[in-house]
């Protein structure tokens, strides 16, 4: 089984905790992403995601919200040397579709359930002629 670090997307989208969501969100737009890191420093302070924008925008944000008045703290992490069936049952089981990759305890990147699916779609494409 392939491992994290062959999947996982290394130009990583970060913003925050004291960044305006509305900001966020317009970025993850751009760059069409479903979820972005939120760092301090050199340091993951929590995830910030398409369901969390959702839950913002249900509950009527206002215009000064914060990404940390919304995001995910302490998010759920991978190691960049874990396979990606151990990501893809740690996404299962715990409900979300994206997790920060750690490589000796630094942020290094970040897998999405999509990067999962085309591992295993490689996986179960008839071989041969």
């Amino acid at each position: 089984m392939s491992v994290v670090s062959e999947h996982m997307a290394q130009e990583l989208l970060t913003v925050s905790a004291g960044d305006r969501l509305g900001e966020a969100a317009k970025r993850m737009v751009a760059r069409g992403v479903g979820a972005v890191l939120v760092m301090e420093g050199e340091r993951l302070e929590g995830i910030l995601t398409e369901r969390d924008l959702m839950k913002a925008v249900a509950a009527g944000y206002s215009e000064d919200a914060k990404v940390g008045d919304w995001m995910t703290r302490h998010p759920e992490t991978i190691e960049a040397d874990d396979s990606t069936g151990h990501a893809a049952a740690l996404m299962i089981h715990g409900g979300f579709r994206h997790l920060p990759v750690l490589d000796e305890g630094r942020v290094a990147g970040i897998v999405s359930i999509r990067d999962l699916m085309r591992v295993a779609l490689e996986d179960s494409s008839p071989r041969g002629v």
